[in-house]
């Protein structure tokens, strides 16, 4: 079985790396029909629609604007999530996404960091590079 070290991991906004990642997450969800009827012994359900939504979280770069810059609140871009590295053989997560939420903050003793979340919007697709 293969394990990955996160550091191998990047994000791209259509072909832009992201710079400066410290981590990422997705999360895909699927909704779920009730179909049970009279004289069932259980509930049961059918499976529906499907959904993800994310964070990326950054140093802050002000310079990196195809990547950190692309990533304004209302943006629809195109996420490429990329776990393992973007390496001939890879996998990754590709789907399109709307920017819903910026957060900045900063502390006397630390670095400036962003996190940027992502709605879903369609199908998350996994790939090979």
């Amino acid at each position: 079985m293969a394990t990955h070290a996160g550091s191998e991991g990047t994000v791209k906004v259509g072909s832009d790396a992201i710079a400066e990642i410290r981590s990422f997450s997705i999360e895909e969800t699927a909704d779920t029909l009730e179909d049970t009827s009279m004289g069932d012994g259980a509930r049961t359900y059918k499976p529906s629609l499907t959904s993800f939504s994310g964070s990326v979280d950054v140093f802050w770069d002000e310079t990196d604007s195809a990547g950190q810059g692309a990533l304004t609140i209302g943006a629809e871009v195109t996420l490429n999530l990329y776990p393992e590295g973007d390496t001939a053989g890879d996998t990754y997560l590709s789907g399109a996404a709307i920017v819903t939420g910026r957060s900045v903050s900063s502390s006397f003793d630390g670095l400036v960091e962003m996190s940027i979340s992502v709605q879903g919007n369609g199908a998350l697709t996994q790939t090979t590079v």
